[in-house]
Formats: structure tokens, sequence, C-alpha cells
């Protein structure tokens, strides 16, 4: 199965007009809380300029919206990049809950830069708890409610990475969840090839089926879709680096849950 591409006007719509990118079942913040939450997350005068620039293309409250996310929550942020997720998680769980942002031991070997990002990213918010343990190694020190990895999955299928190490992710992530707890995957779309993840290397993009067959045979369930971040534009054949389709790339949006 491949990820479902909604109509060209579908799409349009829901780029235009966010709130309305609701998979089957899927509402805006159902609880009251979660939904202030996270707007005043989005408010927070701690967020640099920047990552309030790529709100309107991410759209944050809707995403974490359909993962579930609410005040006292514990969450991993997994892979964390610049810290973008991190910081909005951080207001979003509130003083009773928790983040813990991580960030690869090998991504900071090879760019110091990550590291310095989690620094930064973690620093202002005494909830966030930075680790950066191996791939192979990755653990959290409790049970979660929930984790979120955003345009990371293909990075596990890299030529250098091990055959298994998405597979041995997956089973970790597995382990770390509370029993009902959510994992999040968002990816940048890529053809299928002969091969699962033909195209991680070359143009940084997933494979959807693979993505969602790896994570399943870890023991998660599918929970849901949501086509916030479809664009049927994309000709899925640029890297996604590429100034023509990057930040517009078609993403795929799978919500598992811990059985």
């Amino acid at each position: 199965m491949r990820f479902a591409v909604v109509s060209t006007a579908a799409a349009a719509l829901l780029l235009a007009a966010p709130s309305l990118a609701q998979h089957e079942g899927h509402k805006m913040a159902a609880h009251p809380m979660a939904e202030h939450a996270l707007h005043a997350a989005l408010a927070d005068p701690a967020r640099p300029a920047k990552d309030k620039e790529r709100d309107a293309t991410r759209h944050p409250a809707e995403l974490l919206s359909f993962m579930g996310v609410k005040p006292g929550d514990k969450v991993g942020d997994f892979i964390m990049g610049s810290g973008y997720w991190t910081r909005i998680l951080a207001k979003t769980v509130g003083e009773k809950g928790k983040v813990y942002a991580y960030q690869p031991a090998e991504f900071i070997a090879f760019r110091a830069a990550y590291g310095t990002d989690q620094d930064d990213a973690a620093k202002p918010y005494a909830n966030v708890v930075p680790s950066r343990e191996s791939l192979g190694a990755v653990t959290f020190p409790e049970k979660l409610d929930a984790i979120i990895t955003v345009q990371n999955w293909h990075d596990l299928h890299l030529a250098k990475s091990p055959a298994t190490l998405g597979a041995s992710v997956a089973r970790a992530l597995y382990d770390s969840l509370k029993p009902g707890g959510v994992l999040l995957v968002v990816d940048h779309v890529g053809e299928p090839g002969a091969t699962p993840f033909a195209v991680a290397e070359t143009l940084h993009r997933g494979d959807a089926d693979a993505t969602k067959k790896e994570i399943e045979a870890a023991g998660f369930k599918l929970a849901g879709t949501s086509p916030i971040y479809a664009n049927p534009a994309d000709p899925h054949t640029n890297k996604v680096f590429d100034p023509v389709i990057r930040g517009k790339t078609d993403q795929f949006v799978y919500k598992f849950v811990k059985s």
C-alpha cells in the first residue's frame, strides 16, 4: 500500500485551511486544556523567530492535535533536529509534563551544530531533558505517553546504517511507550523502488509502505493518517533539499498506537 494522495483540489483546500485537514474521526484539540496549551505554546516568546515563520507550513497545532498531546504528558521528540517540535511540546505538556529531546550521537559526530541546537532548545525549559545516545542504544528513563519523529525515518535507512537499524529502533520506541501510547511518524514521500527505502540515500525521502510495515512489525497498530502535508504537485523525484521543492514536499503522516 502506498500513501494515498488526495486530489489537487482537495490538497489546495487543506493547504489553505489546515484546520480542515482531518482524518476520519480526528478533531482539532478535543480537550479545551489541550487546545489552550497548544495555542499558548505557539505564542511562547522563547521560540525563535525562524521557528514561528515555519508555522504556516508546518501546521503544528493541527499535527499535535491529531497526535493527541495534552498537558501533563511525557513525550519523546525522537531525532529532534533544530528543536522546532521540542520547544512547542515543552509548553504544551507544561510543568507537570516532560519532553525527552533526543539527538543521535551519530548526528552530532557528523555535524557538531546538532549538539548546539539541542542545548539551545533545551536550555529555556525546565521540563526538557536532552539525551544523545547512539541510535542503536536509544532509551528513555520512564515510559512515555507519546513519541514524535518528523522527517527522520528514512535516515534510519541510509547506506551507512546497519540493515536492521529501522526495525531495532521501532522495537525500542515500542518498548519506550506506555500501553496505548502514540508514535507519530512524518516523512517525505518517495516513490517505492525495487527494494524498500531505495531513495533514502539519494533523495532523502521515505518509503510509506515500508515504513508502515516496519513499525507494525514491532507491535504497533496504525490508528490513523492525516493529509495535512499532502502535496500532489511534488513529483517525488527531487531531493528534498532542492530549492524547487524544499519545505513543500509531499509527506505522509502515520499515527501508531502501542497495543
